[in-house]
């Protein structure tokens, strides 16, 4: 029971934290700071807090082989471009609908491992999909008075299937699947940190923070929504399983939504609510499935 306690514990933490990106990033946003800029901030601390965490508290080895470098630098574009575009939706839409419409990324995994490695689609995921395109199509009228900004809509849509992409990848190549949890993570945030050198032409466009507020805010993108999020997501799935933390991942999006509503005053009305319980929903039966199908067995007996 305590051992559970913990993972559950940690999940939570996990879901929670990762929830606080907009909490961080729109104050920056408002003192004038690009995306660009605050993604290399946020990558940037987040590299040299975990090197220093991994290194001399966990004692991490994290050497890697010449066949692991390409498929981690692979991993690591889609997994920055993931956060690139999930931080640009946030100047167009709700930060709660961005991180509720990211969430669908389950649902793209199924889509995606049925397509290109031939898994079965079942009903499950059928109606998983149906719920969470129908939950999307509710959260898209939501705001009766100016609607959801399409570009935003589509972007973060772009977020969900990037990140998808990247799932897949971690699972499904050989060279990486070996590599401990936060060995990869570490080089995926080395090797992400990248992209924004590079849109930053090499920082040379790079927008220096000058309050010390905003500063603060950089640090605590790089430690709660990252750092944070990152290791207890792991203890998590090692404690209780990658399903149970999947479940309680449901976290994320109600915490962006209880801070945009709370701290940013953004609008929830019935509709939104009825959407966002509906994608939850249908996550949430993607996730179980193989584990609903284990608890609960159909034996079909023929007539004699």
């Amino acid at each position: 029971m305590r051992r559970r306690f913990i993972g559950v514990l940690n999940g939570a933490i996990a879901a929670a934290s990762y929830g606080t990106n907009p909490l961080f990033a729109l104050p920056l946003y408002g003192g004038g700071i690009g995306v660009n800029s605050v993604l290399f901030y946020r990558y940037a601390f987040a590299v040299v807090m975990y090197w220093v965490w991994l290194k001399f508290v966990k004692k991490t080895s994290l050497k890697i082989t010449r066949q692991e470098f390409l498929p981690l630098f692979i991993l690591a574009l889609l997994f920055s471009l993931s956060s690139l575009t999930l931080f640009e939706a946030f100047k167009y839409i709700e930060v709660g609908i961005a991180c509720t419409i990211l969430f669908i990324y389950p649902v793209l995994v199924a889509i995606i491992t049925a397509v290109f490695f031939k898994e079965k689609i079942t009903k499950t995921v059928i109606f998983s999909i149906l719920l969470t395109f129908t939950g999307i199509s509710l959260l898209y009228k939501g705001n009766s008075a100016s609607g959801l900004n399409p570009y935003g809509v589509a972007i973060v849509f772009a977020s969900a299937l990037l990140y998808a992409l990247y799932i897949v990848g971690v699972r499904n190549i050989k060279t990486v699947k070996h590599i401990k949890i936060d060995k990869l993570s570490f080089y995926v945030m080395l090797f992400g940190l990248l992209v924004y050198v590079f849109n930053l032409k090499f920082c040379t466009e790079l927008q220096i923070i000058k309050e010390p507020f905003l500063w603060l805010n950089a640090f605590a993108l790089a430690l709660f929504p990252t750092i944070i999020s990152l290791e207890t997501l792991s203890v998590s799935i090692k404690l209780i399983g990658s399903t149970t933390t999947a479940i309680l991942g449901a976290l994320e999006p109600l915490t962006a939504i209880f801070f945009g509503v709370v701290v940013f005053h953004e609008q929830l009305t019935v509709r939104i609510g009825i959407g966002v319980m509906l994608i939850l929903l249908g996550v949430f039966l993607i996730v179980t499935r193989n584990t609903l199908k284990k608890a609960c067995p159909i034996k079909v007996k023929n007539n004699e």
